[in-house]
């Protein structure tokens, strides 16, 4: 039988020793468990990047994973805790929103609240559920515990908005949604709807009021003065400079309005 896997996404960073703990809960709950980081540097309290890192790695990784993600800004309040299951995976979380994008790729079959305190460690901190509440549920979740030990279902878990685009005769609308660690811009625009535009025509492209040169296959295709567009790893449409920082070399941020038109 394969080993069970953790997958584990915080806005924890590595400096401190929060990452490191739920991971030493989780073990010693679950000591056979494979943990794997998708990343402890998200934003703090920034639930749409998290909900959109999430989803960009979840398909990735072999069924029966358990994702626990804690990007949790209601630490200590009456939010409540959520483990989720989808058919190919399971996922505990605070019931902030930050499965939402997961969420719209694969609906869950069974949402439940976390309140049956046997699989929370005997108390709680108000400060620190991730170690206290998220780790433990995950860790037995791997165990093999089924998900409706866990609490009651529930339906009404909340969601976050996250920028869709708008798609006319004229164009596609849409938004920058991440910024990796490299400067590039990606954006919610998919190559479906992309394609659907181009087949008509050469095309334009502009981000925060800037024309960006030409779409390009590749990173190397980019000349060195050059900002280019291209189709990334999640299939959508990425701003980038050749072995520098478009985000930099264009003053953009998180939000900014991108346009694709026909010429």
């Amino acid at each position: 039988m394969a080993r069970p896997i953790i997958a584990l996404l915080s806005d924890f960073g590595s400096r401190d020793h929060y990452a490191g703990t739920m991971k030493g809960v989780i073990l010693g709950i679950c000591p056979d468990a494979t943990l794997v980081d998708i990343s402890h540097d998200v934003p703090p309290h920034d639930l749409q990047f998290a909900a959109l890192e999430l989803a960009a790695a979840c398909p990735f990784f072999p069924r029966g994973c358990v994702f626990l993600v804690v990007v949790d800004p209601g630490v200590g309040s009456a939010r409540r805790g959520l483990a989720a299951d989808t058919g190919d995976y399971r996922f505990v979380a605070p019931d902030n929103g930050v499965l939402t994008a997961v969420f719209q790729q694969m609906p869950p079959t069974r949402v439940v609240e976390l309140s049956e305190r046997r699989y929370a460690r005997p108390t709680v901190s108000r400060t620190f559920e991730g170690r206290d509440r998220f780790a433990p549920a995950a860790a037995w979740l791997a165990k093999g515990i089924q998900l409706s030990a866990l609490g009651r279902s529930v339906s009404d878990y909340r969601s976050i908005d996250i920028p869709v685009i708008q798609v006319s005769d004229e164009g596609i609308d849409g938004r920058v949604l991440r910024i990796d660690r490299f400067g590039n811009l990606v954006t919610n625009i998919g190559r479906t709807a992309f394609d659907r535009l181009a087949s008509g025509g050469e095309i334009e492209i502009e981000v925060g009021g800037h024309s960006v040169g030409r779409l390009v296959e590749t990173f190397a295709d980019i000349g060195v003065d050059e900002i280019c567009a291209l189709f990334g790893s999640t299939d959508h449409l990425e701003i980038a400079a050749n072995a520098a920082s478009a985000m930099e070399r264009l003053g953009i941020d998180y939000g900014a309005p991108v346009r694709v038109t026909r010429r």
